[in-house]
């Protein structure tokens, strides 16, 4: 991009700095800006751009946000969490190109991402994959575009092997949540040398050379107490315990696969595998969830108390996917009237999640500073043992932006504002 798009898309990002409202026609209007209608006309202009605006250029900023934060962690891994979303605009007449999600009354897009998550504290860092299905194309980020009728899990291998290209500092584990869990794909990227771990369903694995269901291994784990504590976690917004126990486990059955519209079995190479199960427990000792996953990294090269954290983090993308929608930048209210102008404005407001994450992980003095100015500009309440939140982060900053150019450009004072706050609101004691 030019330099002009180069400042136009700055300005994006800082007008999505924002809690947006569903009844928000498009991005906030930074202060001291022109008239709304040329802003507005400005972004309709970038966001349609299709000669010099691409797609790629967009994720750049987030790819090297990525790789500056990654190159800053303890760790010797980083996470890259995948997962799938709808985005319903069945409301959206103006809208051409919807497609048919589940049945004939869901119509919107389908959102696959790729999110760079820390492997030593879980903090997500950025986005860096995303694909956007329409009804007739699909936008996306990657060297080699999915095809319109590919399966989810078909969509992770060219990711998977383009994350070469990203110059990431840090070896990449894949995590997938339980729509990943099919032994023809993991032998696949197994082959590939991509470490991965997914959450699996039961299926029939060797343990010591003897067939297992999964299920059972767990039950054995149970009643043998072979659990260890990992530490707390978060369960529903209240702290519980979290547990863990692993076996080493052969895949060794035939998986399967569809070829010209019919299933068959293929027979495979065992595939040696480090099952880890994990828990969370309330103070009585209740189970509340329990995960079975399935990894390719094995315990020479990461303990299994990490395994278990790597697959409660992955619940970052589920507050991305929060974030974008009813939490911040209520994607799903967006106007725009095709799928690419959306998928360029996902990737703005992507970058201004980033901004945000950065200050909320950032613990010096004038970082904290900022962040409990922003919250209290904000307007939210947050919890104890959660002072700050990115929407409402989100929130503060563009009060904070509207008080700084108000001073900025006025003769206004805190006594002029007092004054002006009692005339507008008599009823309000001001002193």
């Amino acid at each position: 991009m030019d330099r002009r798009l180069q400042r136009r898309y700055v300005q994006l990002v800082k007008e999505h700095m924002s809690s947006s409202t569903r009844l928000a026609a498009g991005p906030s209007l930074l202060p001291g800006q022109c008239k709304s209608a040329a802003a507005t006309q400005a972004a309709w202009r970038f966001l349609n751009n299709e000669q010099r605006v691409e797609l790629a250029a967009l994720v750049e900023p987030l790819r090297q946000a990525g790789r500056d934060v990654a190159a800053k962690s303890p760790s010797e891994f980083v996470l890259l969490a995948h997962d799938w979303c709808k985005i319903d605009y069945g409301s959206h007449t103006a809208k051409n190109d919807l497609r048919q999600l589940t049945h004939e009354h869901d119509i919107g897009y389908d959102l696959t991402t790729a999110l760079l998550v820390d492997a030593e504290n879980g903090a997500p860092l950025a986005p860096m994959q995303l694909h956007l299905k329409t009804a007739d194309a699909v936008y996306s980020t990657a060297e080699q575009a999915p095809q319109l009728h590919d399966h989810h899990l078909d969509e992770l291998e060219p990711t998977m092997n383009e994350v070469a290209n990203w110059e990431l500092p840090r070896r990449v584990v894949h995590i997938i949540d339980r729509e990943g869990d099919s032994l023809g794909h993991f032998r696949r990227w197994d082959e590939l040398g991509h470490k991965f771990l997914v959450r699996c369903d039961d299926r029939r694995v060797l343990w010591e050379d003897e067939p297992w269901l999964i299920s059972e291994i767990a039950d054995y784990f149970d009643r043998e107490v072979s659990f260890e504590g990992v530490g707390e976690a978060l369960y529903h917004g209240r702290a519980v315990r979290q547990e863990m126990a692993e076996a080493e486990v052969v895949l060794h059955r035939p998986h399967k696969t569809r070829i010209d519209g019919k299933q068959h079995d293929v027979s495979g190479r065992a595939l040696p595998m480090r099952l880890v199960v994990t828990r969370l427990l309330d103070e009585e000792g209740y189970i509340l969830a329990q995960w079975t996953l399935l990894t390719n990294v094995f315990s020479d090269e990461i303990s299994a108390h990490r395994i278990a954290l790597w697959y409660y983090w992955r619940w970052r993308i589920e507050n991305f996917f929060k974030l974008l929608k009813s939490h911040g930048q209520e994607l799903e209210h967006w106007l725009q009237e095709t799928g690419e102008a959306i998928a360029r404005r996902l990737l703005v407001a992507a970058m201004a999640c980033v901004v945000v994450w950065q200050l909320e992980r950032d613990d010096s003095p004038e970082a904290e500073e900022a962040k409990k100015i922003l919250m209290r500009l904000s307007g939210r309440s947050s919890k104890r043992n959660c002072p700050y939140t990115a929407s409402g982060l989100l929130a503060g900053y563009m009060t904070l932006l509207s008080i700084t150019d108000l001073l900025e450009h006025t003769d206004c004072d805190l006594r002029t504002l007092k004054r002006i706050a009692k005339t507008a609101l008599p009823f309000v004691d001001s002193s």
